[in-house]
Order: C-alpha cells, then structure tokens, then sequence
C-alpha cells in the first residue's frame, strides 16, 4: 500500500479564511438584489460542456466569492488532482488503488499501465465480449434449456452494481428493444426475489450475478435462492450455465456455483463499486437498450470527463458545482442538498447519486488519518419534479432549514402528450424562481386583500404565507434525455464529488465506512439460527433482539 499522502487541512489556509471574511461581506446581500447590480448575470454564470447546459445565476455568490473559491480549489491542489487520477495515480490511498472508471469511458489509445499492464486492451476485450453476448441475447440465438430464447434479464447486485444500471435503464426507456425485459434484486428481503420472479418463466430468464468478490452477502443468498427458484421451477440442471452469468472477479467462485467460464466478465480493483455501471457491471444496460447506445452512455461520459480534464477552473462545470457546495456547506450552514429532476426517467438519479456522493464523502477523517474539524459530505436526498411539490417542497420554502438545490431538466420529450411537457417545464422554472424571489409579508398582504379579504384578517393571515426566498438553486438543462446526455449527466456529479473530496483532503474512493455493519452481521446471523458464533460479541439491546427473533420463528 502507498504511504499516506501529504495533506493540508483547508480550514486553516489563507484561502479558507479569505472566503470566512468574505461571507461577511455577502451574507446579508440577496439573489435578487446580485440580479438587480448586473443585469448580465446569467451570461456571467452560466456555461455548456457535453451537451449539458448550466446556469447558476441564482446563488448567493458574486464575483469575488467565485475568485475566492477558485483559489481554495487552487490551494487544494485540484488541477494537480485531476491530473492525478486520469493518469493512473494510486489516489485511493488507503488500498493501494488507482481509480480509473474514466479510462472505461476513454477512446484514448494511448497506453494506461496498471500492475504492468495496459488496461484499455483489457477494457476493449470487455466491450468486445460484451458487444457478442448482447448481440446473442437480443437477437434470440442465445437459448434457454428449452431451447426458448431468453426474454427476461433478472441483476443480482447490491449498492453500485443495481443503482447505477438501474437509474440509467429507467432513463432510456425510449431506446429499450422490444424483446428484452429488465428487472433488478438487490435486497436480501426475500420479498425483493419472490416479488421479481412471480411472473418469470425460468425458461427464458436470465440473471446476471453482479460481484466484483462473489462474496457480498446480499447478493451471494440472492443468487442462490435465484438458482434454487430456478431449479425447483422445472429449469434444467445441466444448463444452469444458460441462464446465469456473471461480472466479477472471482472466477473460481464464479464457476463453482455453476457459471461458465467464459461467461464472466471482468471486474478490476481500479473501478469502485458506485462507479462501475461504466463497466461489465452495465451488461444490463446494454441488453435493455443495445451495445450502440450503452456506447454512446460511454462517449457522453467520456465528452464531460475531456471539459472536466481541459477546462480552466473558473470555466469548469463540476468545479464550478463542487465550489458551490463547498460555499453553503462549509460558510453558510446548508447540510444537506436536494437533487430534483424534472423528468420521470429520472426519478431514481438521486438515489444513485446518493451513494456517489454519501458513499464517497461521508467521512471524517482525511487523508493523512487525522480527524477532521469542518464539514464535509452533505445529506444527499430528492426525487422527480413535480411529485415533489406536493411533499418536501414546503420545507425547501418555509422551513428553517434550507437546502441548495439542483433542477434538472430536459427542454424536449419522448412523450408529448398535450401540454403537459410545458406544464412541467413551467412548474421546473417557477420553483427555482420562486426559491430565490420568494414572498415578503406587504405581497402576500396586498394578494389577500385584492382577493377581497379585510385589512384585519390580511393582516393576520399573511404572516403564514411569506416566503423568505435567497434560497439558491442551480439548473441544469439537456435538449433530451438520451444515452448520450445521461452519460454526460452521471458524470457531472461523479467529478463534482471528486472535487469536493480535494477540497475537504478526502479519499473519496474507499468505503471503510460499510465493513463494521458487514463484519458484525455475520457474526449475529450464527446466532439467529440458534448456532455458535465465536466473533459474536453483542450488547444487551441486541441480545434481546435476538432472542425476540428467534422466540418468533421457533
């Protein structure tokens, strides 16, 4: 493993205390009043890469809170960070890793050496093995043990071989081959597994074990209890290799439970778990939707990361997002940060980008192992516009806690059905309006009274409906949700959160975090089925738990 790098506590650079005397100057300054002292502001602060357009007029940043952030980036090391990682720099430090899921995206032919090894061979090899199964897959000449040809595709996995493939599923819907029908597992809730396969046909399903270690325990009970379904449904014992492939590393385990050889792809050490859907981890993808289009994911990924590598800071899309965080994170008290799409493929984005950003930066130690003393990741939570409007959205206006936002949104549909795409784009533009401008007491008294009401009960009542406003919202717009775009999108938000884990001297691409919860259910599973268990040391609470369990299921 590499040594520990060289690190630099933010909190007490020049840099860092320039914007703490900066926040001085701005925080009693609004959104509205930064709009009404230059009247260019959204040709200032907004800006195009990869098909992507952004405009971030309507944050609580000037000129000088952008200079200032620029040059903690700087301080930070960023431009040397970035360089780090798409040159194969064993950044994860903590396990001796690169971190190259870019190089997944890359047509750069340009030889990556990894353990002596150029991996773009062994990325194009993985393309190419998938590009022939695919096309075996929808093309019918893959059979079944009944000589069918498959028509249902059923992925084992678990955290970043489910989210990822399934938010990027969902969004292409519109690209989906008729004869081919996704469908996802991932909890070890039984009712996940009985639930899916209900209506299957083990015939002509396929399931795609997705684990880098053959080992994740959720996944493993899945795949077996997938395996006894599909034994006890009349499947064929000696074909079992027909309906069940694999993506992970572990071969020998892989073919132990009955996978051929040649139908595991690979997984490396150098792709994170949450950023593998650019992988083998996407073969579900790429059955639903075709080898063209999960290429095109590819490229528009690959167009983001070229703007992330190439762009100056100031002119830098995810910098310019990571920045911002920082700002409300870490100098005006925002926690958390809600992601709002506004379209219904993109309703489960948050979710995925939930694990990208949690996952990666929810620590509070930095890379030198020291603890450290301000704030990093933020909550990450949201969903699909305008279902959300009629939920959270009453916080996000009126409660005491306030959010950034980010609203994301397609200027054209796949699905135009009478105004209801204008419908939506209108309530999109008007909750970001309605954010920063809000409603001050004399407008929300002068409404009530031109509704005919009395200055006595205006008065009363207008108290309730002020809206402070100067919350701030970024919106990000695409002309359609394509592969292409979504790539791009996915993307934007993976270097985002890789820019906010060098500003904060974060590894953002270890997990440490998700073993202890691992390592003690193993031991506490012994002892729910009445077994010895040596490593199981639990304390009073759990011990009454886990009598009550097994009290209920004598």
């Amino acid at each position: 493993m590499d040594s520990a790098p060289q690190t630099t506590n933010p909190g007490v650079t020049a840099a860092w205390q320039a914007l703490i005397d900066h926040r001085k100057d701005i925080e009693s300054t609004t959104i509205v009043d930064l709009f009404s002292n230059d009247p260019n502001r959204v040709s200032h602060l907004s800006m195009e890469a990869a098909g992507l357009y952004l405009d971030y007029s309507k944050n609580r940043v000037n000129t000088e809170t952008l200079v200032r952030l620029k040059a903690l980036a700087e301080a930070s090391g960023l431009k040397q960070a970035i360089q780090d990682m798409f040159s194969g720099a064993a950044i994860n430090h903590t396990e001796g890793r690169q971190v190259l899921h870019t190089a997944l995206r890359s047509t750069d032919t340009a030889p990556l050496i990894v353990d002596g090894k150029n991996i773009r061979e062994d990325i194009s090899a993985a393309l190419t093995k998938m590009e022939g199964f695919v096309n075996q897959v929808q093309s019918g000449q893959w059979l079944g043990y009944s000589g069918k040809p498959i028509t249902d595709v059923v992925s084992v996995g678990i955290g970043g071989s489910y989210l990822g493939p399934r938010v990027a599923i969902e969004a292409l819907r519109p690209f989906w081959v008729d004869n081919i029908r996704s469908h996802f597992v991932s909890n070890v809730d039984g009712a996940d597994l009985a639930y899916c396969v209900e209506s299957l046909n083990p015939e002509t399903t396929l399931f795609i074990v997705q684990s880098k270690s053959f080992k994740t325990q959720e996944t493993l009970a899945n795949a077996l209890s997938a395996k006894e379904w599909y034994l006890s449904t009349g499947g064929d014992a000696d074909n079992i290799a027909r309906h069940f492939v694999a993506v992970s590393s572990n071969i020998n385990l892989a073919t132990e439970f009955g996978i051929d050889a040649d139908n595991i792809f690979p997984m490396w050490d150098w792709v994170g778990g949450r950023y593998s859907l650019w992988s083998a981890i996407g073969l579900p993808i790429a059955l639903q939707v075709g080898m063209a289009n999960f290429r095109e994911l590819l490229a528009g990924a690959e167009d983001l990361d070229n703007h992330f590598r190439t762009a100056p800071l100031e002119a830098n899309m995810p910098v310019i997002l990571g920045l911002l965080g920082v700002w409300y994170h870490n100098f005006l008290g925002a926690h958390s940060h809600v992601i709002l799409p506004y379209d219904q493929s993109l309703e489960n984005l948050p979710a995925h980008l939930q694990q990208v950003d949690m996952e990666s930066n929810g620590k509070s130690i930095n890379r030198g192992g020291h603890q450290v003393d301000y704030g990093t990741g933020p909550i990450i939570w949201g969903g699909a516009g305008t279902n959300g409007q009629h939920a959270y959205h009453q916080l996000l206006h009126q409660g005491t806690r306030w959010t950034p936002a980010d609203f994301i949104l397609p200027l054209k549909t796949h699905h135009a059905i009478g105004e209801h795409h204008a419908m939506l784009t209108s309530n999109c533009f008007a909750q970001s309006q309605a954010l920063m401008c809000g409603k001050s007491f004399e407008q929300a008294k002068a409404e009530l009274m031109a509704s005919g009401m009395s200055e006595e009960k205006a008065e009363e009542l207008a108290p309730h409906k002020v809206i402070p406003g100067n919350r701030p919202s970024n919106t990000i717009l695409m002309d359609q949700v394509n592969a292409r775009t979504v790539g791009a999108l996915i993307a934007l938000y993976e270097q985002k959160v890789f820019v906010q884990g060098v500003i904060w001297d974060l590894n953002s691409f270890d997990q440490w975090g998700v073993e202890l919860g691992k390592q003690l259910s193993d031991s506490i599973l012994p002892l729910l089925k009445g077994e010895e268990s040596d490593s199981a040391q639990v304390d009073a609470s759990t011990a009454d738990l886990v009598n009550r369990f097994k009290q209920a299921n004598q």
